[in-house]
């Protein structure tokens, strides 16, 4: 079977979130068990950056249409990886800053750099002959590809027994443009139509794939559900339920080469989940929280809990409840940290806050991958009070450190965290309702011998990726999971 892996980012090459982890590490894991695997990904100026050395050009340039014009397009891959990652270059696309935007907004282009990203992997497939058998493509940037497999690429010799996949990482980043787009895409102007790429008036990347995918997966069966009602359906639940007996969900994993206490490289002092002599050897993980407080330079020794938020500051990852509840949590005397970067008039709101409890709340404004491992490890719970969750990696990184989750019920959080075992669920999306969950662990907290089961019991979690790549090989091979 040939894999085609089609991704906006991937790690280690690039990447803003979650995405990019995810199909990094499948793409890792096929070829680990001997699979054809291949990576699509847009070559960015940081990918170009951080592998200067590594990076080479394969020779081949093509034209890629986009409306009346044409496009060049050139094709790069990377030492040890020659026959398995392919990145697409357009200095005039890809040779910038930022993937997607800066903080004033989107690129206003984006619609045009992903019709020229979903054309070059169609073309370059057939320049060099291969015959995918799954395209798997993720999120809307590559939302185009089933439907071109479709309609405008159907007659292609390599794509005759192609079947494509789609996963729908978060319904609410659709790709939506205004109608010239259309011109673009080379569709012709039969697919603008309510049954195919058109919704409210504008070209929709997403329910192009929608409609054009033969399978549909969301990364965890809860979220599976949710996205068929008006409430987490972002428009498109409609459209989602007339394809329900396609739809699947596969719960995401994290990568255990990366993530694990036992080996990480940016802890002052590695640590597990066992007992040597009776003598816990999880006091490499007491050594990153002293670590943490130091760095931070939060007031309190040890014995002070120390809640942890990492993630994007908006309103899905709940940043706003969270705000609300900080004046109540820092009267229950505990250490806060805050990581994160995202929506201006939160970080205003955070930078705000922080100054009123600077003592015991710190606020980092962006992404530092060292730092990120240390709070993983260092600190005590970690709060991930969302709106909405398809799945999130950053519970199933937290068990994996023994940091116990404080989560809302809802998408793969409500799937992952057991209540009262490995860490604390609260229902409705609010500040009080949240707050339930945050004094229930304190509680816990304070119960030492409960708090200890806690942590083990989080630790002996299994969210490695073995599990979910081979659901996905399954429900390839056309079988029900």
């Amino acid at each position: 079977m040939k894999i085609s892996i089609v991704a906006s980012e991937a790690s280690p090459f690039s990447k803003t979130g979650g995405l990019a982890d995810v199909t990094g590490t499948l793409l890792r894991e096929y070829l680990g068990m001997g699979l054809e695997a291949y990576l699509f990904v847009p070559l960015y100026k940081k990918t170009k950056e951080l592998f200067k050395d590594e990076i080479q050009d394969i020779g081949i340039e093509l034209d890629i249409p986009l409306g009346k014009i044409m496009k060049r397009c050139k094709v790069f891959t990377i030492k040890d990886h020659a026959t398995s990652v392919f990145f697409i270059d357009n200095e005039e696309f890809f040779n910038r800053d930022e993937i997607y935007g800066t903080s004033i907004g989107d690129y206003p282009d984006n619609n045009q750099r992903f019709i020229f990203f979903c054309r070059s992997i169609l073309e370059i497939c057939k320049k060099l002959g291969i015959n995918i058998d799954i395209m798997h493509c993720n999120d809307w940037q590559t939302g185009l590809i089933p439907l071109y497999l479709k309609t405008l690429y159907r007659e292609a010799r390599v794509f005759k027994g192609t079947r494509s996949l789609f996963a729908i990482h978060n319904l609410g980043y659709q790709g939506i443009f205004p109608i010239e787009t259309m011109e673009l895409t080379g569709f012709g102007e039969g697919l603008f139509d309510p049954e195919w790429i058109e919704l409210y008036g504008n070209v929709n990347f997403l329910k192009a794939a929608i409609v054009g995918a033969d399978i549909i997966t969301t990364v965890s069966k809860t979220y599976a559900e949710e996205i068929l009602t008006a409430e987490y359906g972002f428009g498109l639940d409609e459209v989602l339920r007339k394809r329900t007996d396609s739809i699947i969900g596969i719960l995401n994993g994290i990568d255990y080469k990366e993530w694990s206490p036992s080996t990480d490289k940016f802890l002052p002092r590695t640590y597990g989940n066992k007992h040597n002599n009776n003598e816990s050897t999880l006091s490499g993980k007491l050594r990153s929280k002293e670590e943490l407080i130091k760095r931070c330079s939060l007031k309190g020794g040890i014995d002070i809990p120390l809640l942890c938020f990492i993630g994007r500051l908006s309103s899905q990852k709940g940043i706003d409840i969270l705000i609300d509840a900080i004046p109540e949590m820092a009267a229950k005397r505990v250490n806060i940290v805050i990581i994160g970067k995202g929506e201006g008039h939160y970080q205003a709101l955070m930078e705000s806050i922080k100054n009123r409890f600077d003592d015991n709340l710190f606020f980092y404004h962006g992404f530092s991958e060292s730092f990120a491992h240390l709070a993983y490890a260092g600190s005590d719970m970690f709060l991930m009070p969302s709106r909405y969750e398809p799945c999130g990696l950053g519970q199933l990184i937290a068990m994996r450190y023994g940091t116990i989750p404080i989560a809302r019920k809802t998408g793969g959080l409500s799937e992952t965290v057991e209540d009262g075992k490995t860490g604390f669920l609260f229902d409705e999306y609010s500040a009080e309702s949240f707050m339930s969950g945050v004094s229930r662990s304190l509680d816990a907290y304070a119960d030492k011998k409960l708090w200890s089961e806690m942590v083990r019991d989080s630790m002996k979690k299994d969210f490695s990726w073995e599990k979910s790549a081979n659901q996905y090989l399954r429900v390839y091979s056309g079988t029900k999971i």
